[in-house]
């Protein structure tokens, strides 16, 4: 996976997004009949969405979610295929949306639960201590820090100033709303004020975020 970082001094969107598509069952069948054996994920991220639909909903509901994976347990560093996380991802936004506010706001959780996993492993802690303070550094090795959690996917970041970036992504199963999560947690840990993450779908598993920061 190529990681491409560059300054752009006048900068346009990548692609046109396209028209708002809902998050919802019929997309994520969309998300599966693109999954192959070979795109996996983590276990921490399993577990990530499993604790956050248990403490803000309740065991039951987590109980539900664990179904929809078909697995019983998930170990942290071990490999599961993203063909069982949708389901589980899905079904754990369906239960939150009413509580958040909507499947979009229940996927900004979730993405934000799994960086709350990912930075307290030995890789997440690792990228912290190389970023330091400086979100620019962060995202400018936020590609190869997905490539040691998921399989699948290719990823680059685009500088248009100091303080602002384009994250371009091709081929990633989540939706684009898990994403602005992860940036938004990501970036404030290092203490960064007034980020802004602004995530355009261009495309069934592609997709692009706009981000900023103070």
């Amino acid at each position: 996976m190529a990681i491409e970082t560059t300054l752009m001094n006048n900068p346009e969107p990548p692609l046109v997004a396209l028209k708002p598509q809902p998050i919802d069952a019929a997309d994520l069948r969309i998300r599966l009949s693109m999954a192959t054996p070979a795109d996996t994920a983590k276990g921490m991220f399993f577990n990530g969405v499993l604790s956050a639909v248990e403490r803000l909903v309740g065991p039951e509901a987590r109980e539900r979610c664990r179904k929809a994976g078909g697995e019983k347990k998930y170990i942290d560093f071990f490999n599961y295929p993203i063909a069982e996380f949708l389901p589980i991802a899905f079904t754990a936004a369906s239960l939150l949306s009413e509580k958040l506010g909507g499947y979009e706001a229940a996927f900004r959780r979730l993405g934000q639960q799994a960086v709350e996993d990912f930075l307290s492993s030995t890789v997440g802690k690792t990228l912290l201590l190389l970023a330091g303070s400086d979100p620019r550094r962060l995202l400018s090795a936020a590609a190869g820090a997905y490539r040691t959690a998921v399989s699948y996917g290719e990823r680059s970041t685009e500088f248009l100033s100091e303080k602002r970036c384009y994250f371009k992504v091709k081929r990633d199963f989540m939706p684009h709303p898990y994403h602005e999560g992860v940036f938004l947690a990501v970036i404030e840990s290092l203490g960064a004020k007034q980020v802004k993450v602004v995530g355009r779908r261009i495309g069934p598993l592609d997709a692009y975020y706009d981000i900023s920061w103070e």
